[in-house]
């Protein structure tokens, strides 16, 4: 579990670069103004500085002026009137590129990119990067180490700590000749932090240890006893952290133990508390108890009136843990339930994360609950996390797009001229393809009704070829019947009549009634077969109709599915284009083929009609089996349906379910293409 005193490095490093803002002076001053106004309180203040932002506004554009607005940006900053400072900044950045200064203009997205800070950290990100880029052109790298070290804070709090680790040691780089003391200070402490987070120990104890030489530095070149207190037990506090992670709990209790004083409890009761709480929690650790519980509680009473909520929540939690190791569950429970509301409502979720998992262990009445909870703000919290990890790396490449994008444009009016042409050539472009588009469209529309005519051609030549077997079939079976059947009966009818015709026997003339009676059954089959070649064959109607009728009907005799064809009787399939007509043919070809392979399927009925705004619709409707459309893998043959249909600006849907047959359906505008 995290401990405070990690937090109170960072602190102080948030404290360090929220205090960059040197105030600048300038021995040309065109208005009376005056920043000298600590003895105010927040509200007054406010007015004060937006009355001398109102003097600003109307002075001329020159470098005392935008100075100043550098100082009005701070004192809104210090006032934490983000908005205002934000806005100053914003302004600032306008003025100094109106007369092309660099320097300005760098400084400006350095403040910016303070004032998104806490607010919007991908945007903070974003103008800090502007700026050293900026400082980098200058070749001032002071200041550009500045800017990598606020990235890599933006980095560490977004919880992407090897990229923090990149841009830490780029600023180190850059710092490694420098006489700022205080920024290699900050770099080494937010490196040593970043790499106990990497749970890299030694090597964090060494960047501590730096940051330990330059507080030494510091000390001569002159520090404020106060500051040099603040950053010593701070980095003091980081180091026993890294002993207690390493188990060396004896260590970081001599080193915290030698923090404590009555001084530091008079003057600095904050951070009295925490080294007194961090001292308790080694020692839990270590397995010694004695007044680690008082220690604990005093800690906590000092931060209800010196320390925030932030500081309380961390005790809360070192309390629940030492009432777990004294297996008091009960006050241990109690506490942790505390330690939990307040981290929600601060928004701490490591420490929600922190109290959920300690609940779960101890209170077994809701451990499924809290186990519950645990999961699902884990969850969130690695989704953001693995959204937020990439953003940063995102806007480094969108930035340097961006640059080598401007640098083909030098000036303005050459940029204008540039985007005017680019617009022109871009419209005639657009009229070019367009122009290209239609006739390739109308050519594409008249190659696929020339395919189509040929298509149909062949089909009707190949309908012609199978009524031509069919009538010769038909001949061949009438001769066959006329000589096998009819002729044999009337030579047989005409030879007894011949023999019997001589003889007057009343048995005789009873055989010979007979033999007139079966003329007379010749006679009526003979009738018949004309009937029969009088009516019209199936194959009479040679036309698009007959082809499709075909088409379905034919597929009876390949499968176990009976096939109904049902048509519109008013529908003049002449004046239909070829090219609806092929596509049609083949959609049913492909769909009942389909339909008798694997859906095995009872019935199913092919029918096509005419609707109103000359629409043409044709529906396939089986009994089969069906099947799961959206987890059901798109076939060749449907796919092929679906563009044919898509060819011709047609509808195509298909509608299944498992154990309920299929349904396909394809309505063509046959005024679509005219």
């Amino acid at each position: 579990m995290a401990k405070p005193y990690k937090i109170i490095c960072l602190i102080l490093v948030l404290i360090f670069f929220s205090c960059k803002k040197t105030e600048l002076t300038s021995s040309k001053i065109k208005t009376t103004l005056s920043f000298d106004n600590t003895h105010l309180e927040s509200k007054k203040k406010e007015k004060y500085l937006d009355s001398i932002f109102n003097v600003l506004r109307v002075q001329e554009n020159d470098s005392v002026v935008r100075n100043f607005y550098f100082k009005l940006s701070t004192e809104y900053y210090y006032n934490n009137n983000l908005k205002k400072s934000l806005d100053v900044s914003l302004l600032v950045l306008k003025l100094s590129k109106q007369v092309n200064d660099k320097e300005g203009m760098a400084k400006a997205f350095y403040y910016i990119g303070d004032s998104y800070g806490s607010v919007k950290k991908d945007s903070a990100y974003f103008y800090y990067l502007q700026a050293e880029k900026l400082y980098y052109k200058l070749s001032d790298y002071s200041n550009m180490a500045r800017m990598l070290f606020n990235k890599a804070y933006v980095l560490f709090y977004d919880g992407n700590y090897t990229e923090c680790e990149v841009q830490i040691s780029k600023a180190l780089h850059y710092l490694r000749d420098s006489k700022d003391q205080r920024l290699s200070y900050s770099c080494n402490t937010l490196m040593g932090t970043c790499l106990e987070k990497l749970a890299n120990y030694d090597k964090a104890l060494w960047y501590h240890q730096q940051a330990l030489n330059n507080l030494e530095k510091m000390k001569i070149t002159g520090i404020d006893k106060e500051e040099e207190n603040n950053y010593y037990i701070a980095s003091s506090i980081n180091i026993c952290n890294l002993y207690d992670l390493k188990g060396e709990y004896s260590k970081s209790i001599a080193k915290l133990q030698g923090l404590l004083s009555n001084n530091l409890e008079e003057k600095w009761p904050r951070l009295y508390a925490n080294v007194l709480s961090n001292l308790a929690y080694s020692k839990m650790k270590n397995g010694d108890y004695r007044n680690v519980y008082a220690m604990f509680s005093k800690s906590l009473e000092i931060l209800k009136n010196n320390g925030n909520e932030s500081d309380i929540l961390y005790k809360k939690i070192h309390i629940g843990e030492y009432f777990l190791t004294q297996k008091d569950t009960f006050r241990a429970i109690n506490i942790l339930k505390e330690a939990n509301v307040l981290a929600t409502r601060i928004k701490n979720s490591n420490e929600i994360l922190t109290s959920l998992k300690l609940l779960y262990t101890l209170d077994k009445k809701n451990s499924f609950y809290y186990a519950n909870e645990y999961i699902n703000l884990s969850d969130s919290i690695n989704v953001v996390q693995k959204n937020a990890h990439n953003k940063y790396a995102r806007i480094e490449y969108e930035t340097s797009r961006i640059e080598d994008e401007n640098k083909i444009l030098t000036t303005k009016n050459f940029y204008i001229l540039t985007i005017s042409f680019a617009l022109v050539f871009l419209l005639l472009i657009i009229v070019i393809l367009r122009y290209s588009k239609y006739k390739n469209k109308e050519l594409q529309f008249l190659k696929k009704q020339k395919s189509a005519n040929e298509e149909i051609y062949l089909l009707l030549m190949e309908q012609h070829e199978k009524i031509n077997n069919a009538k010769e079939n038909e001949k061949s079976k009438i001769a066959k019947e006329l000589h096998d059947g009819i002729m044999n009966r009337i030579y047989g009818v005409r030879m007894n009549l011949g023999f019997f015709n001589s003889k007057v026997e009343n048995e005789i003339i009873e055989k010979r009634k007979e033999y007139i009676f079966e003329l007379q059954n010749i006679e009526n089959e003979i009738r018949t077969i004309s009937h029969d070649l009088g009516r019209n064959s199936f194959l009479d109607g040679n036309d698009f109709n007959i082809l499709l009728s075909t088409l379905v009907e034919n597929q009876n005799v390949t499968g176990n599915t009976q096939f109904t064809y049902l048509t519109d009787e008013n529908l003049e399939w002449s004046t239909i284009q070829n090219v609806y007509k092929i596509n049609l043919y083949r959609i049913i070809q492909e769909a009942t083929l389909n339909l008798n392979k694997y859906a095995g399927a009872l019935n199913c009925e092919v029918k096509i009609q005419s609707e109103k705004n000359g629409l043409l619709k044709m529906s396939i409707i089986d009994d089969g089996q069906g099947f799961d459309i959206k987890s059901k893998k798109e076939g060749i043959g449907l796919s092929n349906m679906k563009e044919r249909a898509n060819s011709l600006k047609g509808y195509f849907n298909i509608e299944s379910e498992i154990g309920k047959g299929t349904k396909i359906e394809v309505i063509f505008n046959l005024e679509e293409l005219t």
